[in-house]
């Protein structure tokens, strides 16, 4: 198989899937609860809580005029899209676990891109907390995002501390990557 469609495959794949699931769950809250309605699941620690957030992370520009915000959280959406996809383009080929993470924080975006479309805010509804502090609620695009940024963190440590190999020691068969002919050429001297 085309290693190029391959990578594309993982990202319009993962992608759609996390797209599918948020808009999914999402319109299931929308059309099973009324607008602050909170179910417990768990007592004392998850429950399901639908709530509108006009703001971004945490509640920031919730205050903002709303015209503003729909026009910058569209931008940088778009913005952060074309950067994931730079990104994912110049990924090396044997590197799934980086295009994995990529490939969610991208379909985190794009679930949350269409709320803001749709609604001019974003719906969301699971609600952690533990005594009186709660975490804010936050929905399956913000999931995604959140472990995307957090696997592409951890990704980038174990490879600068060089726990990891870099993905595909060969890059092209019979020619080695940048890194280890690096390696190679030092310890030839």
């Amino acid at each position: 198989m085309n290693h190029g469609f391959q990578r594309w495959g993982i990202l319009l794949g993962v992608g759609l899937v996390i797209v599918v699931l948020d808009q999914i769950t999402k319109t299931l809250v929308m059309h099973t609860m009324h607008l602050h309605e909170s179910i417990p699941v768990i007592a004392g620690f998850f429950n399901l809580t639908y709530i509108r957030n006009p703001g971004a992370a945490f509640g920031m520009f919730a205050t903002t005029n709303s015209a503003f915000r729909l026009i910058f959280f569209v931008g940088t959406s778009i913005f952060a899209l074309g950067l994931l996809g730079t990104i994912f383009y110049r990924m090396h080929p044997a590197d799934v676990w980086g295009q994995l993470s990529v490939s969610g924080i991208f379909g985190g975006a794009i679930g949350n891109l269409l709320d803001r479309l749709q609604y001019g805010e974003v719906v969301d509804f699971l609600d952690f907390y533990m005594g009186g502090y709660h975490w804010p609620a936050f929905n399956v695009a913000d999931s995604a995002i959140s472990v995307g940024v957090v696997s592409l963190l951890v990704l980038f440590a174990m490879d600068k501390k060089g726990e990891q190999p870099a993905p595909g020691v060969l890059a092209e068969e019979g020619t080695l990557n940048g890194k280890e002919e690096a390696r190679r050429s030092d310890h030839d001297l």
